[in-house]
């Protein structure tokens, strides 16, 4: 491989993950050998099972940075200090870059001397893709970053350990005047453990750290908004995974540190309009009024996804009514949101719904759930989100 025209620092932090590990430095290593414009920083949270040594026996060009603490996923917040990059680029210690991903990511920096994070589309081993809730937000698996803004935000919060870092990190970076942007001719292979999600770390950690970042950024109605929805959510999650505990363990230190976090992370708030654009709030609601505009009266969401408001708000304000929001997961008796039942999939076969929304935000579920749905139904379906590069006024839909 000819080297890239730009110096950059990959940054993987690991845990007991010996073979992982090092199954992902021999396949980053097949396209982008570390030396000359490469350097490949590997952060170890103190492992027991010799993930250490043996990274340094078998890849001695490696950075190794040996911690005596975990620090999660949010370890590699200590490689940035020691990357030489002008771009730095954060993998898991089970992710890699496709071939000519890098090459991509360092172009579409230099077209654009105002983006400062390159988030990639991601890949999972059954042929899935992996998106945050929100289509601008990275994935922590794989996205590239200018080094110098990265630094002057403040860098990666390694205080989270795990869960909602992205958010934090894109944030930062659009409140002090950057773009962040995902794109879909940068790729990465993620070999994700399809039990990551349900352990009860994992669920305490979400709820905590998504309740700090809308604390921590949100304007004052949002933040209010969100931190509702966002405690339900989880709330809701915890009782459909039976972990009832970790979630009043999260959402407890987050209650406890709100004020200060909003008060110590005032300058990064977000405006209105940055969280609009981040949101999609305005983007949905002229999605929703075309719609209503085209004779639809009578609605159902399909998803209750983490970003559902801009959804119910749009909704409203255009005179649409939302029958109910069909989610098999979180469909319980009486259960609603914001008044609106939640119901099992199957009540979209009702004959007096004019249209089904996909009320998600995040390109993969949203593409998942217009697939699923597209099967069984065949009422017009809108999933406005279910592709990594919708472009305004260019909804999907099928009918």
């Amino acid at each position: 491989m000819s080297e890239l025209p730009a110096q950059v620092s990959f940054v993987l932090a690991t845990h007991n993950r010996r073979q992982v590990a090092l199954d992902t430095l021999a396949r980053l290593a097949q396209h982008y050998p570390p030396g000359g414009s490469v350097e490949v920083i590997a952060v170890d949270n103190a492992s027991t099972d010799g993930t250490a040594d043996a990274i340094a026996a078998q890849y001695p060009q490696v950075n190794l940075i040996r911690r005596d603490d975990n620090r999660g996923s949010c370890a590699k917040a200590f490689g940035i200090a020691r990357a030489a990059g002008e771009f730095i680029v954060f993998l898991d210690d089970d992710s890699c870059p496709r071939a000519a991903s890098i090459e991509r990511m360092i172009t579409h920096f230099r077209a654009d001397p105002h983006l400062a994070a390159a988030g990639f589309t991601v890949h999972l081993p059954d042929g899935g893709r992996e998106s945050s809730a929100l289509p601008d937000v990275f994935v922590g698996c794989g996205v590239g970053l200018r080094a110098s803004v990265l630094r002057a935000v403040g860098g990666l919060d390694a205080r989270f350990f795990m869960q909602a870092e992205e958010y934090d990190v894109c944030f930062k970076l659009v409140a002090a005047g950057h773009r962040i942007r995902v794109f879909d001719d940068l790729h990465v292979d993620h070999l994700k453990t399809p039990t990551a999600r349900r352990s009860p770390r994992t669920l305490y950690y979400d709820t905590r750290n998504n309740l700090i970042v809308a604390a921590r950024y949100l304007p004052t109605d949002l933040e209010r908004i969100y931190r509702q929805d966002w405690a339900q959510r989880y709330g809701w999650l915890a009782e459909c995974q039976r972990q009832r505990p970790a979630f009043w363990r999260g959402a407890a230190v987050a209650l406890l540190q709100r004020d200060v976090q909003r008060r110590a992370f005032a300058r990064w708030r977000l405006t209105p309009a940055e969280a609009d654009s981040l949101f999609r709030i305005s983007e949905i609601e002229r999605h929703m009024a075309r719609l209503r505009a085209s004779g639809a009266e009578r609605i159902a969401f399909a998803d209750l996804g983490k970003n559902i408001y801009p959804f119910y708000r749009a909704a409203r304000l255009c005179g649409l009514q939302v029958a109910l929001i069909a989610d098999d997961r979180f469909t319980r008796p009486e259960r609603a949101y914001r008044g609106i039942p939640i119901l099992p999939t199957a009540e979209l076969a009702r004959p007096d719904l004019d249209a089904i929304i996909v009320a998600n935000t995040s390109p993969a579920h949203a593409r998942q759930t217009q697939q699923r749905l597209a099967a069984r139904f065949s009422i017009p379906l809108h999933a406005w989100f279910a592709s990594s590069m919708v472009q305004e006024g260019e909804p999907l839909t099928r009918r």
